[in-house]
């Protein structure tokens, strides 16, 4: 099987059909971060939906995101926002954070959320040094370099039963290449190596394969 498929693409379009809400903030969303020239790295629908559903399964009133790029999965998480929530995101790049508070702004859900600006490790220092936590859902979709450390300051910012998502962890299968010279491979590896070993959490990674491709999704929970 190659690492894309057609029928990934069909079956991505058949669940988004079935399952995704119509809804055209999305698609307005969409459209301004391809005018802007984002990166079309965002999730996809069904994932998106998947985002929703856990805030809403948590009944998440505080969510970190870290990675806005145009507030596409910042929007699906706010479906899934407790009455009265709030969720912080994180975003390096200025035209990424405008195209993403134009967003949330035409959504009607600026009110809710709060875009820090800067790299995200400093950012996410600032967060622990203002007691911003705990969060109830953590979702981490930025670059893998730095992943080891986005998970660790994600711990510093949970409670038990905090559950962290982690996007983009498979990488067409090239996670098993131990040996590989690529910095976002070995930061994935180094992440993993770092969840096994933290007492306090449980966790698990599953593979999917749609529209983005072959990858998958780390979940990891806070037990205490």
């Amino acid at each position: 099987m190659s690492r894309r498929e057609p029928l990934w693409d069909q079956v991505d379009a058949y669940l988004t059909d079935t399952f995704v809400p119509r809804d055209d903030v999305f698609a307005a969303a969409l459209a301004d971060s391809a005018k802007a020239g984002l990166p079309t790295i965002q999730v996809s629908p069904p994932q998106g939906r998947l985002l929703e559903l856990l805030a809403r399964a948590l009944g998440a009133k505080r969510i970190l995101e870290i990675g806005t790029l145009g507030g596409y999965s910042t929007l699906w998480l706010a479906r899934g926002l407790a009455p009265g929530g709030r969720i912080v995101t994180l975003e390096l790049d200025p035209k990424h954070a405008e195209v993403a508070r134009r967003n949330f702004e035409r959504a009607g859900r600026a009110d809710a959320i709060e875009l820090r600006l800067g790299p995200a490790l400093e950012t996410l220092s600032r967060l622990v040094a203002e007691r911003a936590g705990p969060f109830d859902l953590v979702f981490v979709d930025a670059d893998k370099a730095n992943l080891p450390d986005y998970f660790s300051w994600s711990v510093k910012l949970s409670r038990p039963g905090t559950l962290i998502v982690v996007d983009n962890v498979i990488r067409e299968g090239d996670v098993v290449d131990a040996a590989s010279p690529d910095p976002v491979i070995q930061g994935v590896r180094r992440m993993n190596e770092r969840i096994a070993a933290e007492p306090r959490v449980s966790a698990t990674t599953l593979q999917t394969v749609g529209g983005k491709g072959y990858d998958g999704l780390a979940l990891v929970l806070v037990d205490r």
